[in-house]
């Protein structure tokens, strides 16, 4: 999200933007899909059917990238056809999807280990 503020305000170019943001697109798509292999072996349904639309976006988005891109995101297009602002929007999301993992996550976790 902070790097894409500051492509949208000039603070730097869209060569440098899209490089550091390309780099963390695999190992995102992996992560993402691991915990929800994982939770489908630990037999956690609810958080697996929350989180496969979200993994299946991910493998979307990075197989659907057209050749000669640079990635996912591509300094050439991203000032095009609005995808600066639905990249912030989708980052959006995403930082709300995360955060809302993580304190569900974190709550499974307190309810396993205190007594009862």
């Amino acid at each position: 999200i902070i790097t894409l503020s500051d492509l949208e305000c000039d603070y730097i170019n869209a060569r440098s933007c899209c490089s550091k943001l390309n780099k963390w697109v695999v190992p995102e798509v992996i992560g993402h899909a691991v915990v929800t292999v994982l939770m489908l072996i630990s037999l956690h349904w609810f958080i697996f059917l929350l989180n496969l639309p979200v993994a299946t976006w991910n493998i979307y988005r990075y197989i659907m990238v057209p050749s000669g891109n640079m990635g996912v995101f591509d300094p050439t297009e991203i000032h095009n056809r609005g995808q600066l602002k639905s990249h912030m929007k989708e980052a959006m999301i995403k930082l709300g999807f995360h955060l809302l993992c993580f304190f569900m996550y974190l709550y499974r976790l307190v309810s396993k280990i205190s007594p009862k």
